[in-house]
């Protein structure tokens, strides 16, 4: 077995991922946040000055538990890097994300990417839900790249949503940034307000929609969307 040392740079961050959550990692939170602790010209405290680590370890007061005993003493800690990451989407620059790959190109018919995997957190609750999304755009001489429908799911997911915005944002990104003739969006999710809590309804999922340009005012394409939803995606 090579060491890691051998490994190209893009190796070895792959390797890195599979070997360590990224959460669990010993790394300080400014090496996670690039922010220094300090409070910023606003007022408001940067990440790394230990306010969110003193929250959660009022709210285990609260709750009767010792923040001081051992399973519990970096609970605050980790629970910083958690929220960092999962709300890593208000920091995404959208050109960066796009990075130049919408291309002109002769075509016209419907474009769809599905079953599209996203996280994403309850801004009612600051619970999970998650799900698969379903992302179609009918081109006007330009496509946005493959990789790139995905990553605007995630740069939307990983904020404090509720699913009506998230559909909605996903949406209007593409209609904004393409100008395509319609697009559509449809989002299917597992609330764990909704699970774990309140009514405790497991197995409750929740579909939402957002249509655009010709989806919304052509019936007929409308139809076509969802008809390519119900079939089953083919399998590598």
């Amino acid at each position: 077995m090579s060491s890691q040392t051998d490994l190209p740079s893009h190796v070895r961050a792959i390797v890195d991922e599979i070997e360590s959550e990224i959460g669990e990692r010993d790394l300080p939170i400014d090496d996670i946040t690039g922010s220094r602790s300090e409070t910023s010209n606003d007022g408001h405290a940067r990440p790394g000055d230990g306010r969110v680590e003193a929250a959660v370890r009022e709210i285990l007061l609260e709750i009767g538990e010792d923040p001081d005993r051992q399973g519990l003493e970096r609970t605050p800690e980790r629970v910083h890097r958690m929220y960092t990451e999962l709300t890593a989407g208000y920091h995404v620059d959208p050109e960066r994300l796009i990075n130049g790959a919408i291309f002109d190109v002769a075509y016209s018919e419907m474009v769809i990417v599905k079953d599209i995997p996203f996280y994403s957190l309850c801004e009612h609750h600051l619970l999970p839900f998650f799900g698969t999304a379903a992302v179609a755009y009918i081109p006007r001489g330009r496509v946005i790249g493959l990789s790139k429908i995905p990553r605007i799911v995630e740069m939307y997911a990983r904020r404090l949503q509720v699913q009506e915005r998230l559909t909605q944002q996903i949406a209007e990104f593409l209609q904004e940034r393409l100008a395509p003739q319609g697009v559509g969006v449809v989002m299917e999710a597992t609330h764990l307000c909704a699970a774990m809590r309140g009514v405790r309804k497991p197995g409750t999922i929740m579909t939402t929609s957002s249509v655009l340009g010709l989806f919304r005012t052509r019936d007929r394409t409308r139809s076509e969307f969802l008809d390519h939803l119900a079939r089953s995606a083919p399998r590598a």
